[in-house]
């Protein structure tokens, strides 16, 4: 029987009396993309961040590759190869585009330090964030300056860094934001080659790519997940409906 690369069981999380996250259990397995839904104020980042070690939780447990992460910070997670993008970005602004996947090419290897070394010298570091540029679309912006780019842009450079990092697992919360139907379009495809060099945990509102993409689909609201299964059986489940979904999705 096939092993889950992510397992995250029973995360709690409390901000006063709001229970951000209230006992969540997901799997993540090879190959697969797992979409997380919900409305706004659900609880969806916040689960994210649990995940990825940048909130601590108040209980429960990160199993990935086999191994507890729960005790471990963002940087150890992410070098153990969880690879996060952001849902308000955390690009390096003043530095260019080519500038900020090499970053993430560094931060692989934990040398970030060593940026304000020669580093754009280094024809390895530079092949590796031109190649992530390429494969997300974005070569013939490497110059720009970061802080030039549209917000769908950043968006896709935020993947261009993960890439960098060849992560074991994607953690991508709402990649589609601010890229308009054709950008999402392209991004739809790309994410269904990319589940094949690591499963993707996917948090986003363009429910068109959600049913495009996912095999499995968890709906989050109020901190607990009311449902997981295939995009039919969600599209089908009343609660969901009712929930979340409603009559937009009755096609």
């Amino acid at each position: 029987m096939t092993e889950p690369v992510l397992e995250v069981s029973h995360l709690k999380k409390r901000f006063g009396a709001l229970k951000a996250t209230d006992d969540v259990s997901l799997t993540l397995m090879p190959n697969e993309i797992h979409a997380l839904i919900g409305p706004n104020g659900a609880g969806k980042s916040t689960l994210i961040k649990q995940i990825a070690g940048g909130l601590r939780s108040d209980s429960g447990t990160v199993e990935f590759a086999g191994r507890d992460v729960t005790a471990l910070g963002t940087v150890a997670r992410a070098r153990a190869g969880l690879g996060r993008t952001f849902q308000i970005s955390s690009l390096a602004m003043e530095y260019t585009v080519l500038q900020n996947t090499v970053l993430g090419a560094l931060g692989r290897d934990g040398h970030v330090m060593r940026f304000f070394q020669p580093v754009m010298k280094n024809r390895k570091l530079v092949d590796q964030g031109m190649a992530a540029l390429t494969r997300v679309g974005m070569a013939d912006l490497a110059t720009k300056r970061t802080a030039d780019l549209s917000h769908g842009q950043r968006r896709l450079l935020e993947v261009a860094v993960a890439l960098t990092l060849e992560p074991k697992v994607f953690l991508m919360d709402e990649p589609m934001a601010g890229l308009g139907a054709s950008g999402s379009k392209r991004l739809t495809g790309f994410l269904h080659t990319l589940r094949a060099e690591a499963p993707i945990l996917l948090v986003e509102h363009d429910m068109d790519a959600v049913f495009a993409l996912a095999d499995r689909i968890s709906v989050l609201v109020y901190g607990q997940i009311i449902a997981t299964g295939s995009a039919d059986e969600i599209r089908r489940d009343p609660l969901v409906r009712e929930a979340y979904l409603g009559a937009e999705d009755a096609a």
